[in-house]
């Protein structure tokens, strides 16, 4: 026996949409499309510019505006103030063109974040640099004042972010350059701190050896130990170009300091054989350094005062004096020998 099939229930009728639910997918597509705009047009558009008075007007200043929508005046400024600047440039229409109700054609959202910041303190000084420097570097003045009024944050973020400590160490560089206190502060904290300390010596160190070589590959000459500057041969100035090519090639965070040391130690050790390699120079070099040495000597002797030696006497100076002496004696002989030698021949 074949059993008929079971009749169908009828479908359920369509439920009614809610002009609620209606309202407010078309306010939601509003605000998808402009973003904030929505929001300071209801603010351009009811609330009194500056200059007109209650009688002139059905909208309402922008305190009692923010009574009714119970937030802060502040707040309301700032949606005032951002279309302000818009219509300024063009964006949007005047306050003296807009009646409550009305409505006008907004600015895509991306736009909104041009002209609107939502901290207090872009208005001030200190708010307004930040701004300015933001803008500079091709960002949001809204970022920017975030990181500046959130410093534990920012310390936060450098402490575990390289990159991120990478970019304050260039930021502050920056700055340092131009701000004398900052200098004299930093200053202060590195030789407060020893590891700081060590690092700055290890790499003033390594600074003087590459200028050393910078300077014998750049000027073509190069100083002797006892202070002369000598033109510095073919080979050891390409030597020194070479090294210094290989410094320059460094990434900006790779240490230099092994390279730095190679290079001088290299250059150095031509010096020195171009000094010896050359009679003439050796002996200038020779003399250079007696003299050097002799004006050393007799500084220091010049600055020793007896005026109250009677109270400092001891045996011992006398005796040191006394050797001075003889090896002051035995200096002059040879010296005398020398001079005898050289007319004799």
């Amino acid at each position: 026996m074949t059993l008929a099939p079971a009749p169908s229930e009828p479908s359920a009728a369509p439920v009614p949409l809610s002009d609620l639910v209606a309202r407010d997918a078309r306010e939601f597509g509003v605000y998808a499309r402009t973003g904030s705009w929505a929001f300071a047009l209801l603010v351009a558009r009811s609330v009194r510019p500056g200059g007109q008075g209650a009688d002139e007007t059905p909208k309402v200043s922008a305190k009692e505006f923010a009574d009714l929508a119970g937030c802060s005046a502040d707040r309301v400024l700032r949606y005032y103030k951002a279309w302000d600047r818009a219509a300024d440039d063009g964006m949007v229409p005047q306050f003296e063109a807009l009646a409550p109700g009305q409505d006008v054609e907004l600015p895509d959202a991306e736009v909104w974040l041009t002209y609107y910041t939502s901290r207090s303190s872009a208005t001030s000084e200190r708010g307004t640099a930040i701004s300015e420097a933001a803008e500079a570097e091709g960002i949001r003045p809204t970022k920017a004042l975030e990181v500046a009024e959130n410093p534990t944050a920012l310390r936060a973020a450098i402490l575990a972010d390289p990159s991120t400590a990478q970019a304050a160490r260039r930021a502050l560089l920056d700055r340092v350059r131009e701000d004398p206190d900052l200098q004299a502060e930093l200053a202060r904290d590195v030789v407060r701190t020893d590891d700081l300390k060590k690092a700055v010596a290890t790499e003033s160190r390594a600074a003087d050896r590459i200028g050393y070589v910078r300077q014998i590959a750049e000027s073509g000459q190069f100083r002797t130990p006892a202070g002369q500057t000598v033109d510095a041969p073919v080979e050891v100035r390409q030597e020194a170009e070479r090294h210094l090519s290989l410094l320059d090639e460094l990434d900006e965070n790779e240490d230099s300091g092994e390279w730095a040391s190679d290079a001088y130690d290299t250059m150095k050790s031509m010096v020195a054989e171009t000094v010896q390699a050359d009679p003439e120079l050796r002996v200038q070099e020779q003399r250079t350094r007696f003299y050097n040495s002799l004006q050393k000597a007799t500084k220091v002797f010049e600055e020793l005062t007896f005026d109250d030696a009677e109270e400092f006497y001891e045996d011992d100076m006398v005796a040191r004096l006394e050797e001075l002496q003889q090896a002051v004696a035995s200096c002059l002989v040879a010296l005398r020998g020398s001079r005898t030698g050289q007319q004799s021949s």
